[in-house]
């Protein structure tokens, strides 16, 4: 039974979790801002403190490869690969929209498409579009939403929106016929930990080396 810790931190929320098999032991997250120096290591430190497993005794380090924030990412990865080094356990890596596809799946109806935003700033979001499958329909990018390109989403079936990209543009959205939402759903090591142990039984594995988060976009430093 392989034992996996799971890391998110694509978003405001910073998450943590271990999983036996496809069980899930123990998760330790907050949604409190960009707190992830503060609180990341501390909670990888509670858990397995928690779950008195010694770090050795992991199999594989899971993390939300994005897209997300450009900070967050780089926080999450570098503790993920840092471990996966020194440890010499597999390092696995999920699309984070993958990994809200997968948690909203748990709630949509059946015969929906599933479709993560999170928010890119402005009228723009990181997206993709799922089956209930988590087969990728419409893969990961980022989209402006605007009247012009409603039909980007317009699939002829009906489609569910969620993340946190979502209600700046649900007013537009809610325009496709069959469109439905769900709120408060992140990335979060919950629903990592599900499908980075699908990726450990099939051998899915990074280069430590070479990995590097999905930023999407080049880091734009805003105005002040």
């Amino acid at each position: 039974m392989p034992l996996i810790l799971n890391i998110e931190t694509s978003t405001t929320l910073c998450s943590v979790s271990v999983y036996s098999d496809s069980e899930l032991l123990v998760c330790k997250e907050i949604n409190n801002g960009y707190t992830h120096t503060e609180n990341l290591h501390q909670f990888i430190n509670d858990v397995l403190i928690e779950q008195k497993i010694i770090p050795s005794q992991l199999d594989a380090i899971a993390v939300g490869s994005g897209p997300g924030s450009y900070t967050g990412l780089r926080i999450g990865v570098s503790a993920a690969k840092g471990f996966s080094f020194a440890l010499n356990k597999p390092l696995i890596s999920v699309n984070s929209l993958e990994t809200m596809a997968y948690l909203a799946s748990q709630q949509a109806g059946e015969d929906i498409l599933l479709c993560p935003m999170l928010d890119a700033r402005r009228m723009e979001v990181y997206c993709a579009v799922f089956d209930k499958s988590l087969n990728e329909i419409k893969k990961t990018s980022a989209v402006i939403v605007s009247a012009e390109n409603l039909n980007y989403f317009n699939l002829n079936k009906p489609i569910c929106f969620f993340g946190d990209g979502m209600p700046k543009c649900k007013e537009l959205l809610s325009g496709i016929t069959n469109a439905t939402f769900l709120d408060n759903i992140a990335p979060s090591a919950i629903g990592l930990g599900i499908l980075s142990h699908k990726k450990f039984l099939n051998g899915e594995f990074e280069d430590v080396a070479y990995f590097e988060p999905f930023y999407l976009k080049d880091f734009m430093i805003g105005p002040k």
